[in-house]
């Protein structure tokens, strides 16, 4: 989405994770099933990226072209910002960019390079921390900076749990959650994340239809066998929208998103503040805990509204409607250039 509408920039997002926690298989599920998002991957080298199952359209130095759009990237950390410089090209027309921190750097030291890069068409997405279900309690214990490594992740990835009964990965993902708090943890097997939890979407210049908020239906997609309901989108996750015409109090939805109800792995859509001197939308995206908003201006005829889709795993829609219900301006909210402080904290370069 970060090209399907002109002006967005790419977000780079970071995968973290132990040795042998599912990093890589986790990118090779999103490689082969993009959804139509062009996903630019960055790996120290090409033999953990199943690149021969998967068609190659061309090949130049460290940079494979996939037939559907992603390339495949294997540099050191030396050559990271070159990279970025190279995959962010208008061109190439990526929609989101993504690192494997191990054997490059410290999810730290790559977050601090995103944030501190003078790469103009980049912008920070947020860390993905894999764990290991089966080795979690061991690997912790003999490598204890893993601890420090989950603390900095928005979104949790419990892998391999088909190794474990119920009442393990039960007692997993407490031990799990008493280190990472309330960020939000994806319970999966084989590396299998829907890249719509992950990435927006996009609506390509070739599509006729408009560009516009995806319903959930659009969100979710079917697994390699079509028979097998528990293996959907949707036996796994829940959804809840909201819709307003009226406009939002900053400081108040900046509150909801920041403590969202329940495991809320991705929220999406626009918000509509209508405070002096923004009157623009904000289109939102969030990955975890992970907040990012974009001052856009409306179409020619475009309704000005918030409308929100939010995904996860035990929300309470009525909870989310009444909270969100509450961020609607009343008489005595301040609708100055200040009351949008709160915003500026999650938009890139904030006017």
């Amino acid at each position: 989405m970060a090209r399907a509408l002109g002006d967005r920039r790419i977000p780079v997002i970071l995968v973290s994770g132990f040795l042998g926690a599912g990093k890589t298989t986790l990118l090779n599920h999103l490689l082969r099933h993009n959804r139509g998002i062009r996903i630019g991957v960055i790996v120290n080298d090409f033999g953990s990226i199943n690149i021969d199952s998967m068609m190659v359209a061309g090949q130049v130095d460290s940079m494979v072209a996939l037939g559907n759009g992603c390339i495949c990237c294997a540099v050191d950390i030396e050559e990271m910002d070159s990279m970025f410089d190279l995959l962010s090209e208008p061109a190439r027309a990526l929609d989101v960019i993504v690192v494997e921190a191990s054997g490059i750097a410290e999810p730290r030291s790559l977050i601090r390079m995103v944030l501190a890069s003078n790469n103009s068409a980049i912008v920070y997405g947020g860390l993905v921390g894999v764990v290991d279900a089966v080795e979690f309690g061991g690997t912790v214990e003999r490598h204890p900076e893993i601890e420090q490594h989950l603390r900095l992740a928005d979104l949790v990835v419990l892998n391999k749990t088909d190794r474990l009964d119920d009442a393990e990965t039960a007692a997993v993902l407490d031990s799990v959650r008493e280190r990472v708090g309330d960020v939000p943890i994806v319970v999966t097997r084989h590396g299998r994340v829907d890249a719509a939890l992950l990435f927006d979407v996009p609506t390509r210049a070739d599509d006729r239809s408009s560009a516009r908020q995806l319903s959930f239906d659009e969100v979710l997609y079917e697994d390699e066998d079509p028979g097998d309901h528990s293996r959907h989108l949707h036996a796994a996750y829940t959804t809840t929208s909201f819709e307003t015409e009226e406009p939002m109090d900053p400081r108040r939805f900046i509150e909801v998103m920041e403590n969202p109800s329940g495991e809320v792995y991705r929220a999406k859509g626009f918000v509509y503040f209508g405070v002096d001197g923004y009157a623009g939308k904000y289109v939102l995206g969030t990955v975890g805990r992970h907040i990012r908003l974009e001052s856009t201006a409306w179409g020619r005829g475009e309704r000005r509204a918030t409308s929100l889709v939010l995904i996860g795993t035990d929300i309470d829609e009525e909870l989310v409607e009444v909270r969100l219900l509450d961020c609607i301006r009343r008489a005595g909210d301040p609708t100055d250039r200040p009351a949008m402080l709160p915003v500026h904290r999650y938009t890139p370069n904030p006017a």
